[in-house]
C-alpha cells in the first residue's frame, strides 16, 4: 500500500498535512482552474507553488508527477479504494474533483457528457488559441514581422468567443442555470485574454456582451477571487 511520502516529488515539496490533497501549480489559466474548483468545493487541500521561474517544472522531482512538465498536477492521498492517486492535466483533475465530491458536474448523465464537452471545447480550442494570441501579442511573437500568425490566431479566439456568446444567450453559466466545471475552465482563459495578455481590443471583446456578462459573474464568486491567487508567488 503506498503513502504519500513514497511519492518523490514530496522530497522537493515536502507535505505539512499529508492527510489532504497536495497541489502543485502555479496562478495561470491552467492553475486556477483546479485551485478554484478546490475553493468551491470546499476540499481540504495544500497548495505548493511550482515556480517557472526557477524552472521547477523540469525539475525530476516534478517530471516524475507530471512527465509533460507542465502545471498543474495533484496527488491525492485519498485517492479511490484508499490508495494514494496522482494526476496531471487540468480537465481530467477537474472531472475528478467534480466526481469526488459531487459537485459541479450534472448528475443527469446526458447533462453530464454535455458539461465535459464544453469542457474539451476550452481544453482543445479556447486554451490553444488564447494562449497563442497572447505569445504574439504580448511576448517573443511582437518581434515577428510577418504578423499572419498573430492575425490567424486573433480571428480564431474571436470565432470561439462568438460560439461562446452564443451558447451562452439567455444562460447564466454554461450550463444554463447550474454553474460548472466547464465555467471554471473557460473563464480564467477569458480574464486573461482580456487582461494579463492586453488582446481586448485586438478580439473585439466589447461585441460579446453575454461574455462579458458571466465573466463579471464568475469573477464576482468568493471563492473564484480566492482560487484565483492560489497557490501565492513568491
Amino acid at each position: 500500500m503506498s503513502v504519500l511520502a513514497d511519492f518523490p516529488i514530496t522530497r522537493k515539496w515536502p507535505a505539512t498535512r499529508p492527510d489532504v490533497l497536495q497541489l502543485y501549480s502555479l496562478p495561470t489559466p491552467n492553475g486556477v482552474k483546479v485551485s478554484i474548483t478546490l475553493e468551491e468545493t470546499g476540499l481540504a487541500y495544500e497548495p505548493h507553488l511550482v515556480s517557472f521561474e526557477r524552472n521547477d517544472q523540469f525539475s525530476p522531482e516534478f517530471l516524475s508527477l507530471n512527465p509533460n512538465n507542465k502545471i498543474p498536477a495533484i496527488i491525492d492521498p485519498n485517492g479511490p479504494n484508499g490508495q494514494p492517486l496522482a494526476l496531471f492535466e487540468s480537465g481530467a483533475i477537474l472531472i475528478y474533483l467534480a466526481d469526488k465530491t459531487g459537485q459541479l458536474l450534472p448528475q443527469d448523465p446526458a447533462q453530464r457528457y454535455e458539461a465535459i464537452q464544453w469542457l474539451m471545447f476550452q481544453m482543445g480550442g479556447i486554451g490553444p488559441m488564447f494562449g497563442q494570441v497572447g505569445f504574439f501579442n504580448k511576448f517573443a511573437g511582437r518581434e515577428y514581422e510577418d504578423k499572419r500568425p498573430l492575425n490567424r490566431y486573433v480571428e480564431e479566439s474571436r470565432r470561439l468567443l462568438a460560439v461562446l456568446d452564443q451558447r451562452l444567450e439567455d444562460r447564466d453559466w454554461v450550463m444554463g442555470k447550474d454553474y460548472s466545471i466547464a465555467d471554471i475552465a473557460i473563464f480564467p482563459w477569458v480574464r486573461n485574454l482580456v487582461g494579463f495578455y492586453e488582446a481586448g481590443e485586438l478580439v473585439q471583446f466589447e461585441r460579446f456582451d453575454n461574455v462579458k456578462r458571466v465573466l463579471e459573474a464568475f469573477l464576482s464568486r468568493p471563492a473564484v477571487q480566492r482560487g484565483l491567487g492560489i497557490p501565492k508567488r513568491d
